[in-house]
Parts: C-alpha cells; sequence; structure tokens
C-alpha cells in the first residue's frame, strides 16, 4: 500500500521561504517584528475632565485616544512623573491620573502635539 499523500506538498519536508533550504537546515535569522502602528498626535483630541470619586477623591480623565495607536502606558508614565503623582490605564483606554491635574497635563499633551479638549 502506498503513502496516503505521496506526491503532494504534504508528502515533502517544509522549505524555508526566503532561502529555500529545508527547515531544518536554515540558517536564517527570524524575521524581524513588525514595528506597531501609531497615530500621528495631531490628528488626535484628548478629552481632559477632573471627576469626582467616592470618598471625596479627585480624578483627571484623560479620554479619546485610541489604544491601538497609541503607547497608553508609556503616555501615562510620562504624565505621571511630570505630576509627581499617581495613575492608571484603564481598559478602555482611560488613562487616571491622581488628583486635579487638568492645567498642567493639558499643557503637557499639547506640547507633545496632541489637541487637547476640557470637559
Amino acid at each position: 500500500m502506498g503513502r496516503l499523500f505521496a506526491g503532494t506538498q504534504w508528502d515533502r519536508p517544509p522549505r524555508c521561504e526566503r532561502c529555500g533550504q529545508l527547515e531544518a537546515e536554515c540558517s536564517c535569522p527570524p524575521p524581524a517584528p513588525e514595528p506597531p502602528r501609531r497615530l500621528d498626535p495631531a490628528r488626535q483630541t484628548a478629552r481632559i475632565r477632573v471627576e469626582k470619586r467616592p470618598k471625596g477623591k479627585l480624578v483627571t480623565a484623560i479620554r479619546g485616544l485610541p489604544p491601538d495607536g497609541n503607547d497608553l502606558p508609556a503616555l501615562a508614565a510620562q504624565l505621571k512623573s511630570t505630576i509627581g503623582g499617581g495613575g492608571t490605564v484603564k481598559d478602555d483606554g482611560t488613562i487616571e491620573l491622581q488628583g486635579d491635574h487638568a492645567d498642567r497635563v493639558s499643557s503637557l499633551l499639547a506640547e507633545i502635539g496632541y489637541n487637547t479638549k476640557r470637559s
């Protein structure tokens, strides 16, 4: 009895797409990861709002920046170090900073190149 896939592409050992050698013998370096897609800050508007939390705590919330086109954790870290306070990035892409820092955040985001809007 013959082999089930004899003579088909599944019968042949896999080859490297770049050099054509067998994958086991290939010495090509792995492909470089594709750089993440970044949106131009000048085409985005950050909506800044001071919100009151339970127990009277104030939080500066920054919304309107899509998570897939921005590095929100790095932006949040930069904002936190500038204001000297804490904060977090929520699952929905909102950056929350502890305290009322709307003016400082607005000016810093404008320096980076974002359009800002206070609400």
